[in-house]
């Protein structure tokens, strides 16, 4: 049983950064992968970010490859997506979710899923 609360969400200009943060309960964190989705109204889902458990390998969409990174700290039972130099169509609402499997996140399923928090940025 794990249960997922982001935060760090807010409005941005184009080309400035922000930190999401997804805090998790369980012991078994540590085991778990991670991802980070995101989601606009009328449109899929889209993989963006996730992170493999044991040796945290990471993995990341085209569009966000060198200006996203994924992280985690385990001691503190959170992950983070620092997002740098963004633009207007990472606008959307960013969900956290975790699965005992990785390749599970880059097919767009989970284990658990968190409740999201809005991305708006602006140009």
């Amino acid at each position: 049983q794990v249960h997922l609360v982001e935060s760090g969400g807010g409005s941005v200009q184009a080309g400035d950064s922000l930190r999401l943060s997804c805090a998790a309960s369980g012991r078994t964190f540590s085991t778990y992968a991670m991802g980070w989705f995101r989601q606009t109204p009328g449109k899929e889902r889209e993989f963006v970010a996730v992170i493999t458990g044991g040796l945290s390998v990471t993995y990341y969409r085209d569009s966000v490859k060198g200006r996203f990174t994924i992280s985690r700290d385990n001691a503190k039972n959170t992950v983070y997506l620092q997002m740098n130099s963004l633009k207007s169509e990472d606008t959307a609402v960013y969900v956290c979710a975790a699965s005992r499997v990785f390749t599970a996140l880059r097919n767009l399923r989970a284990d658990y899923w968190g409740q999201g928090t809005q991305v708006t940025v602006s140009s």
